[in-house]
């Protein structure tokens, strides 16, 4: 690298907790650091100390940095220094902020992923309070919603996100870049406690595999011992035609979602809200998934001034067997929490079917009845997924059989 200046952040008269970095190498002079910033009064010092520090840290002694700050906070200095200076100089020294013990907890298999919220991998302030609006999951996204010429700074915003920003128990999802660029994405993100990857635009089962590799091999390095989950997106007419083998390729897929605005445009359609376009492959998704016995997910709804279409969406959605969706305003999560959860008409059936099965178990029937109607096996596996998430919502109480005996 022969680069004597760098840049790295963003600073349009809209942005906002974010900054402006540019770093120049000098022969001489020791660490000059220029700074603009509204909050200077309040945090120029302490800014200037971090900037000079982060310079040391690099082992760069004489450079001008110039901050033009916009409110940024220090993770988010951190990274923009950072992305500056490794532009300049190569290096694998990291310039980690402290991991908060807040976001130490794990995942699960399977979770229930209703609702997971897309925030860009560039766009700091979008990430600070998003945990507050309790989306099941929060995407950190280094994909479609990053600008090719700033991917590169965007992992080192997101990977001092998963480590700084508090997700308030919400599951730590990263969408990485599509394959194959994406695998350049997993060492900024494995070590740092990330529960689960999404991989665009995924068209085969050789892709999950070379992934999980590469994966594998940088949790041996930093000694990660959770699995890291994966949802593979399908987004193209090949991805749904493979969409079993894809479920299929790793115990760690745990869930197919569909991407309708990419594959609408390789079908060669205009997607609508009714959604006729994309029957097919929603339909073909949902049924590999629960052929796999992972779950599936739909897309977005891109409308979100329209919360009767959305509602409207959920319920088809629901009713096609989708067991969540995403969603790109916080706006969306509590019509997607509503819509997929049971309603109470689904619950009082599940507790009739269940309460049967467990009536005619301790008995030692072979058979379960409802009045004079058989209900099989398929039937009380599904009522006792209902009984469960509606317990997990505080929908039903754990001792709902002995107040539905009261009755």
């Amino acid at each position: 690298m022969n680069n004597k200046i760098a840049s790295a952040g963003n600073n349009g008269d809209k942005e906002r907790s974010d900054c402006l970095v540019t770093v120049e190498l000098t022969d001489s002079g020791g660490i000059a650091v220029n700074m603009k910033s509204k909050v200077k009064v309040m945090y120029g010092r302490s800014n200037e100390q971090l900037c000079r520090q982060s310079l040391e840290f690099f082992g760069i002694k004489n450079a001008i940095l110039t901050l033009d700050d916009k409110g940024a906070l220090p993770w988010t200095i951190m990274a923009r220094i950072e992305a500056a200076v490794k532009q300049l100089m190569e290096t694998d020294k990291e310039l980690l902020p402290e991991f908060i013990s807040e976001n130490s907890y794990s995942s699960s298999k399977d979770k229930f992923r209703f609702s997971r919220l897309y925030l860009p991998g560039n766009k700091p302030a979008m990430m600070l309070n998003a945990g507050l609006h309790r989306p099941n999951g929060i995407i950190l996204d280094l994909e479609d919603s990053v600008a090719p010429a700033k991917k590169f700074e965007a992992r080192f915003i997101v990977r001092n996100a998963l480590r700084t920003l508090d997700f308030y128990g919400a599951e730590r999802m990263v969408r990485i870049n599509q394959f194959p660029k994406g695998l350049e994405d997993l060492s900024y993100i494995i070590p740092h406690n990330v529960h689960l990857l999404l991989v665009p635009k995924c068209e085969s089962a050789e892709q999950i595999i070379a992934l999980e590799k590469e994966i594998e091999s940088i949790k041996k390095k930093f000694n990660v011992a959770h699995p890291i989950y994966l949802m593979p997106i399908i987004e193209s007419t090949m991805g749904v035609e493979k969409a079993f083998e894809i479920a299929t390729s790793s115990q760690n897929v745990v869930a197919l979602a569909v991407g309708l605005e990419d594959y609408t445009a390789d079908l060669g359609a205009r997607r609508t809200n009714e959604g006729q376009e994309s029957f097919y492959a929603r339909t073909r998704v949902v049924n590999a998934c629960k052929a796999a016995g992972i779950q599936p997910i739909d897309s977005v709804f891109s409308d979100v001034a329209d919360m009767v279409a959305l509602k409207e969406n959920v319920k088809v959605s629901k009713g096609l067997g989708f067991e969540g969706m995403g969603c790109i305003h916080p706006r969306q999560i509590p019509v997607i929490h509503e819509g997929f959860a049971p309603d109470e008409e689904e619950i009082e059936k599940a507790k009739k079917i269940v309460d049967a099965f467990i009536i005619a178990t301790e008995q030692g029937l072979g058979v379960v009845s409802i009045g004079s109607k058989m209900v099989d096996p398929p039937v009380v596996k599904r009522a006792e997924k209902t009984i469960n998430l509606a317990i997990s919502l505080g929908l039903l109480s754990q001792n709902w059989r002995e107040k539905y005996h009261e009755c």
